[in-house]
């Protein structure tokens, strides 16, 4: 059943003064809260290794965020921003940004009324010889509601991903309220990020240094990873009374079959780092039903954990994914999500999140809410009335859940 949760009811006053515009100057010199049996500490994000369970498993995401932001100009002066989101030809994304002279994405297109027909050149007011050198056009394809389909075509025989290095911009959160600046493009990044693919950064680990990263490490906790590529739909806003009234984006991501046999062996506490591994970890549960019942992994739909109570265990649905990966001699699970997890849900498979401090009225505030069994509104009273900084560049949190 769809849960009937009013929007409203996930509001708080969260002043423009406390959103953090820019970084910190050292990545893990951060607050760090820490809500524990309904607890809530302080900490700084450094002291992060002596906080969780040397016995866990802790899981990062390693998408890396692409300078999808590009700028065009009409012949008659119009600029026309292009935002690209999800390749379309080639459908993969290490294929899409090995083409060499064209490819078509699926784009969020500024002022996309005033393009009709006709062809965009990237606009290059400094007269950059390495921008002009590949002369990147755009056609418009076909429009399909918030989005279009945009064929992007250039000279030099480079790959699209260097293409965009060289012509885009990193896509900043519009909350910021900023354009992007030099620093967007080291600190928007995890240290850790490999595959190319998000148009924002999994942002709870924007806190994680070397050394945060080794002091985990030598404590002895199992470090995973898993690959979300995260969408501009991260940032759409809840616009229906209820939440039922909200659909949401399609995320495609990838996990590894050795990861898996690590969390069939289970008995450990799972730490998810951000919530975009959240959702990647309890899709699992949710893909692997898929496999019991059709034989097949298949992407999952917003409202699939809420439909029924699966009796199937984590167990039994991760030998159902390892299981379809070795009669298909596939080392890893390639799928999609539109998980939406809200207060009701229940948890299959994280422990403990570290998460940053979300929008009011988000997705991201309602999957805190379910995560700490209804209990926000103290976290973000505390978070508020102790300086903390809020959003993509803020401070963060580590949360257990209540065991039940």
């Amino acid at each position: 059943m769809i849960p009937e949760i009013r929007i409203e009811d996930y509001d708080y006053s969260l002043p423009d003064g406390r959103i953090a515009k820019y970084p910190l100057a050292r990545r893990d010199s951060s607050k760090l809260l820490e809500y524990r049996d309904g607890t809530v500490s302080e900490h700084v994000f450094h002291d992060i290794p002596d906080l969780i369970p040397s016995d866990s498993i802790m899981v990062f995401n390693d998408t890396k965020v692409v300078p999808a932001r590009l700028h065009f100009q009409r012949e008659t002066g119009a600029h026309i921003e292009v935002f690209c989101l999800e390749p379309v030809f080639p459908s993969e994304y290490n294929l899409i940004f090995a083409q060499t002279s064209s490819c078509r994405w699926k784009c969020i297109v500024g002022n996309v009324k005033k393009w009709k027909s006709d062809v965009l050149s990237l606009y290059n007011p400094d007269s950059d010889p390495s921008v002009s050198g590949l002369d990147l056009k755009a056609v418009l394809i076909e429009r399909d509601g918030e989005t279009s389909v945009v064929e992007f075509t250039w000279n030099g025989g480079l790959p699209f991903s260097r293409v965009l290095e060289i012509c885009g911009s990193i896509p900043i959160p519009p909350y910021l309220n900023r354009e992007t600046e030099a620093i967007d493009q080291e600190r928007y990044q995890t240290l850790y990020a490999r595959f190319r693919g998000s148009v924002a950064a999994p942002t709870a680990g924007l806190h994680f240094t070397d050394d945060v990263l080794q002091r985990i490490k030598a404590k002895g906790v199992d470090m995973e990873t898993v690959c979300l590529h995260v969408g501009a739909g991260t940032f759409l806003p809840v616009k229906s009374s209820e939440i039922s009234g909200h659909t949401m984006h399609r995320e495609p991501f990838v996990v590894k079959r050795g990861f898996l046999e690590d969390l069939r062996r289970g008995g450990r506490p799972v730490t998810a780092v951000g919530t975009t591994s959240v959702r990647t970890l309890e899709s699992l549960y949710y893909i692997g039903v898929k496999c019991i019942e059709n034989g097949r992994p298949e992407d999952i739909g917003q409202w699939m954990p809420y439909e029924k109570d699966y009796a199937y265990t984590l167990e039994e649905a991760l030998d159902a994914i390892i299981g379809y990966l070795d009669s298909n001699s596939l080392d890893e699970l390639k799928a999609g999500t539109r998980i939406i997890i809200v207060p009701g849900y229940r948890f299959r498979v994280v422990d403990i999140l570290v998460t940053n401090f979300h929008q009011p009225k988000s997705t991201l505030l309602l999957l805190i809410s379910a995560f700490v069994d209804g209990d926000w509104r103290r976290i973000y009273d505390y978070a508020l009335s102790h300086d903390f900084r809020f959003l993509s560049y803020g401070d963060s949190s580590v949360l257990f859940r209540k065991k039940k």
